[in-house]
C-alpha cells in the first residue's frame, strides 16, 4: 500500500518526538503491535535522518516511517535519502511540494484557512494537515468540505482519544496524536512500553 492508503486505512499517526537510535525502535515495535502502522520521526530531533534509517531497516514493512515537522526543501531531502516514507509540515512550503512531486514523495503540509488549502492542492499535495485543530475545532472539517468536498485531511494539535472520532466523523481521514500517545521521556522499562503497546490499541479499537 501507499503512505497515503496507510495513514487513511489506520487513520492514527502517531508523532514521535524526542526519540534516538536506541529507543526508537521499541517505541515502533510496540506502537505496531498495538496496530499503530504510521508515524512521524519529528525532524528536530537530532540525527533524525540517522535515526529514520535506523527505523526503517527495523522495521521494514511493518510500519510506515514519515518525518514530521519539516520545515524547508532541505531537511526534506534529507530525510527522503534516510528512507522516509512520507513528510509531514506545520506550514506550508511551496518548494517542499514542489520537490517531493519531484520525486513521487508524499507531501502533507501544514494548514488552517481555506487560502492555504487551495494553495497546497494548486500545488500538488494529495493531503494536507489542518493544524492547529484544537483551534477550530472539529465541526471546521466540515465547514471546509462543504464548498472543499475533494480535500483529503489529516488534523493533528490537541488529539485526544476523547475526541478523536468527533473530527473523523466531520470528515477528517486521519488524526495525527503526539504526547498524548507517545511520550517518549516516560518511556523507561519493559512496562512503559507494554502501556504504549495498551494505549496505541486503545485508540485503534475506539476508532467509530
Amino acid at each position: 500500500m501507499k503512505p497515503i492508503d496507510i495513514i487513511k486505512a489506520t487513520k492514527v499517526v502517531a508523532v514521535i518526538r524526542k526519540a534516538d537510535g536506541e529507543n526508537i525502535v521499541p517505541i515502533l515495535k510496540a506502537l505496531s503491535a498495538g496496530g499503530v502502522k504510521a508515524v512521524e520521526i519529528t525532524a528536530e530531533t537530532p540525527n533524525v535522518a540517522n535515526i529514520i534509517a535506523v527505523a526503517k531497516e527495523a522495521m521494514g514493512e511493518e510500519s510506515c516511517i514519515g518525518a514530521g515537522t519539516v520545515l524547508d526543501s532541505e531537511t526534506a531531502r534529507a530525510v527522503m535519502l534516510a528512507g522516509a516514507d512520507f513528510i509531514v509540515s506545520p506550514s506550508l512550503s511551496i518548494e517542499t511540494l514542489k520537490l517531493t512531486n519531484r520525486y513521487g514523495m508524499l507531501y502533507i503540509p501544514g494548514v488552517l484557512t481555506p487560502t492555504e488549502i487551495v494553495t497546497a492542492y494548486e500545488y500538488g499535495a494529495s493531503m494536507v494537515k489542518i493544524f492547529p485543530a484544537s483551534t477550530v475545532g472539529p465541526s471546521y472539517m466540515k465547514n471546509i468540505l462543504g464548498p472543499l468536498p475533494h480535500v483529503e485531511a489529516m488534523v493533528t494539535g490537541g488529539i485526544t482519544l476523547e475526541n478523536m472520532n468527533d473530527y473523523l466523523q466531520q470528515g477528517a481521514k486521519a488524526v495525527g496524536i503526539g504526547s498524548n500517545l507517545v511520550n517518549v521521556t516516560k518511556l523507561k522499562t519493559e512496562a512503559d512500553y507494554e502501556k504504549l503497546e495498551e494505549e496505541a490499541r486503545s485508540y485503534i479499537q475506539a476508532i467509530s
